[in-house]
């Protein structure tokens, strides 16, 4: 397969593969696509460590960092280093009791105290910035933005170490957005994906993107299969940019019970929500989704308060059997993830079927 973006990066398909684990993202560029490591959860140092890794185990394939550099956020105008401390003494003590009563109610343990305290990482300019730094000093090819457009410099300096941008967008005003700061490619996310979406279906926002930027576009939100695929190229994208298919592959570090989760799910099984983030998320729907909407519910805080209210509560979920409020990121396509397969056979799969549905259409062009 041949596109701008295969051009662009030296890539055999134009899949890209967004994943927290190292494992999946070099598995996926060994196969032929691109990985792309979001970088979110993992201190300057742990991301070290992870690049390390990937670069000694992709087999000099390239892959691809992912950072959250929200265009807008609480607290973007306080000085770094009082960031944490200020962010912290804006969240209500209502707020705080309630996800403490939450997570009693559930019986859900305390966390030791060396496990506390990663309350904000990448969630801000400041904090992404150290993320960026560590990625520019391995061999990637591809530094993306999960959220609004990057700052230009941050841009310009990808740039100058011959680093390609991308950006997601969930509206063509968006993916303008992205343009206007260089970003080289515009990952158009429907609302069907996984993590922070916007309204509009993959299927309707894909064509507007692709008309609105002369930049190749990235079909995002529901794509899990070739036949999927196919329809993304089909609309005007050069490739698809995939997320939830990775989550229950043999090399994922999905906890067993996350991904027994998934493997059961439906695709009407997630939810838009703002409990993660503050921003809205499609989720995992559950006891913990539910909890934030109910009429006691003090309501959600603005992003980055969100996050750092409840890190700590999904880390004792994540450590405890209440399964019931294990929520995560997932889009509606985990309604046809039903069995675990190797990252390498997903990434064939793709292929496979991709050919057979445009094989397909030209017969029936053809008759």
């Amino acid at each position: 397969m041949r596109t701008r973006v295969t051009d662009m990066f030296g890539i055999e398909f134009p899949i890209f593969a967004f994943s927290h684990c190292r494992d999946v993202v070099a598995a996926v560029s060994r196969a032929g696509g691109m990985g792309v490591l979001g970088a979110l959860y993992f201190t300057p140092e742990e991301l070290e460590v992870e690049l390390n890794w990937i670069d000694a185990n992709v087999d000099g394939k390239p892959y691809g960092v992912d950072v959250v550099m929200p265009a807008s956020y609480e607290g973007a105008d306080f000085a770094p280093e009082e960031l944490v401390g200020r962010l912290q003494g804006m969240i209500p003590a209502g707020h705080r009791q309630f996800v403490d009563d939450l997570l009693a109610k559930h019986g859900v343990p305390e966390l030791g105290s060396a496990d506390s305290g990663k309350v904000l990482l990448g969630w801000t300019d400041a904090t992404a910035r150290p993320q960026v730094e560590v990625a520019l000093r391995h061999p990637i090819a591809l530094l993306a933005n999960a959220l609004g457009p990057p700052p230009a410099d941050v841009v310009e300096l990808a740039h100058a170490h011959g680093v390609k941008v991308a950006a997601l967008a969930s509206t063509p005003r968006h993916a303008l957005k992205q343009v206007e700061v260089g970003v080289d490619v515009v990952v158009a996310q429907g609302t069907e994906a996984g993590g922070h979406t916007g309204e509009i279906s993959t299927m309707v926002l894909i064509p507007q993107v692709v008309d609105a930027v002369d930049v190749p576009v990235l079909a995002a939100g529901g794509i899990g299969n070739g036949r999927q695929m196919a329809a993304g190229l089909a609309l005007g994208a050069e490739g698809v940019w995939t997320g939830s298919i990775w989550l229950t592959v043999e090399e994922a570090d999905t906890p067993a019970m996350a991904k027994q989760r998934i493997l059961e799910a439906t695709s009407r099984d997630t939810v838009r929500s703002r409990s993660w983030t503050g921003k809205p998320a499609r989720l995992l729907k559950n006891e913990w989704t539910e909890a934030w909407e109910a009429e006691d519910s003090p309501g959600t805080l603005p992003m980055p308060l969100q996050f750092m209210l409840v890190s700590d509560a999904l880390r004792r979920i994540g450590r405890s059997d209440a399964a019931e409020l294990a929520t995560f990121p997932a889009g509606q396509i985990i309604g046809t993830m039903n069995q675990v397969r190797s990252t390498k056979d997903v990434v064939f799969g793709l292929i496979e079927e991709y050919v057979e549905a445009t094989e397909r259409l030209s017969t029936l062009v053809e008759g």
